[in-house]
């Protein structure tokens, strides 16, 4: 979590300034600019601490080979043809990727703690791409889970689509995915501001977000309530991607379309919520 405050003066200095002029097109260049400054920035902490990502995988293949195998075996699930292996496994890589992100908040809080976060806010780069640098990263680092959930699933011997329009479509709803739930957990960081509340408030929200969506059995099982709630998940939207990439014979409920367009516009959205409450986290 603790990043060292050389790397922030080297990020930071290091950090390109949108050239003079040029209009709109330039000013656009150097956001994303920034915001790739913050991304590398902010995945350069594995260096201090590589392991994360595989301690990070333990729970998902503990849920695709205990729960996912019992559960297979047992048929009490109906998945609509599909064997439960191949339905829950993009599930889990979505579960993964909220487990991977919904706690990233709680480094804006170590930051504001360690002084760092004065020095982003004092620094050039915009609001919205300090917020976007953090989410993107948090896709950075899924994209490790993607990787050992595919080679586990692989063993188990789910039905993959290996087509390679397919794996970009796996890996940009991964990424897309963790990139919002970040957003959100920053958003709590900010109006929280102390570990202890935001830990609560994390544990709190983790598995009703997973269990009210459709990551581990199909939304037409839940009662009418539940369904209402699982549509207004954006998680929901991830796994229906997911499993209509991931697998052999996968096929999106609501369309890839409006898959993408409600992670695409949540995120946009949150991370402009983001931006204007992110000074607040030091206040």
């Amino acid at each position: 979590m603790r990043l060292r405050e050389e790397d922030v003066r080297q990020g930071v200095s290091a950090e390109p300034h949108a050239p003079a002029g040029g209009g709109l097109p330039a000013k656009v260049g150097g956001f994303f600019v920034k915001t790739l400054t913050i991304v590398e920035l902010e995945v350069r902490k594995l260096r201090h601490d590589f392991t994360e990502l595989f301690t990070r995988a333990v729970q998902p293949v503990l849920w695709l080979v205990l729960f996912g195998g019992v559960f297979a075996r047992a048929q009490l699930i109906p998945t609509g043809g599909l064997p439960y292996l191949d339905f829950l496994t993009p599930g889990i890589l979505g579960q993964s990727a909220l487990f991977v992100s919904i706690f990233y908040g709680v480094s804006v809080i170590w930051e504001r703690d360690l002084g760092i976060t004065n020095k982003f806010l004092v620094s050039p780069t915009p609001r919205a791409a300090l917020v976007l640098g953090k989410a993107l990263s948090a896709g950075v680092r899924s994209l490790s889970q993607a990787v050992i959930i595919y080679a586990v699933a692989l063993l188990l011997g789910v039905k993959l689509s290996w087509n390679p329009l397919a794996i970009l479509g796996v890996l940009a709803a991964v990424v897309l995915g963790a990139a919002l739930f970040a957003t959100f957990s920053l958003i709590i960081a900010c109006l929280v501001k102390t570990r202890e509340r935001f830990m609560g408030i994390g544990q709190l929200l983790t598995m009703p977000l997973f269990f009210a969506s459709n990551a581990i059995y199909p939304v037409g099982l839940m009662p009418e309530w539940l369904r209402f709630v699982s549509r207004v998940n954006p998680l929901s939207y991830e796994v229906d991607a997911l499993r209509a990439l991931m697998l052999q014979d996968g096929v999106s409920t609501f369309g890839l379309t409006t898959d993408f367009a409600v992670l695409l516009l949540t995120t946009v959205l949150l991370v402009l919520i983001g931006a204007y409450l992110y000074p607040r986290v030091v206040l």
